[in-house]
């Protein structure tokens, strides 16, 4: 995704966001949105910047990490408490950092900005602004389906995360929607 970079599969009528090495990237947007499947691609197109799959610390990953089930949501007080420890241990060690859960509720997001500023980071958060049936069509392609009610419930949530976040304090913040799902990240 890097304009730069040879191998880059976009072409330039893809917006570009350029961003320091030190930068909390927080995906943010209900489930079935594309999330994570736009973490996997960015790590797979900034191999050249070092970015790995240990790059994007998921919220699911940690609920699987403390239980053995991503979708328990009975663990998550234990599951965002390793989420945010392992957010914290990487910024300490100056590295690049993709925070991959939901972050509609502003209290999520206030913590990881606050764990970016405390760090010295810059804050990025870019908000999937996907339609619901979208989701609710992803939703059902997935391995771990959240179901209807769940993506209702998020797309009310995404709602007033719009109206929000601009006010928040992120150093950037981007929306992505249907027809521009894609952007060109420039770490620099």
């Amino acid at each position: 995704m890097d304009k730069q970079h040879p191998d880059s599969a976009y072409s330039s009528s893809v917006p570009t966001i350029t961003t320091p090495w030190r930068t909390l990237l927080v995906l943010c947007g209900p489930a079935g949105c594309g999330k994570s499947t736009f973490a996997q691609r960015l790590v797979e197109q900034h191999t050249h910047h070092a970015l790995r799959a240990t790059t994007v610390v998921s919220s699911d990953c940690c609920r699987a990490l403390v239980c053995d089930d991503e979708a328990n949501q009975q663990v998550n007080r234990d599951a965002f408490d390793l989420f945010h420890f392992i957010i914290q241990k990487r910024l300490l060690q100056e590295r690049f950092t993709i925070a991959d859960s939901t972050a509609l509720q502003s209290q999520a997001r206030l913590k990881l900005l606050e764990l970016a500023r405390r760090n010295h980071y810059s804050s990025l958060l870019l908000i999937f602004n996907i339609s619901a049936p979208t989701c609710l069509q992803r939703d059902l392609e997935r391995r771990r389906s959240v179901g209807e009610k769940v993506i209702a419930r998020h797309t009310q949530l995404l709602q007033q995360t719009l109206l929000a976040a601009p006010n928040e304090g992120w150093n950037q913040v981007y929306t992505l929607d249907e027809q521009n799902e894609n952007v060109q990240l420039n770490i620099i």
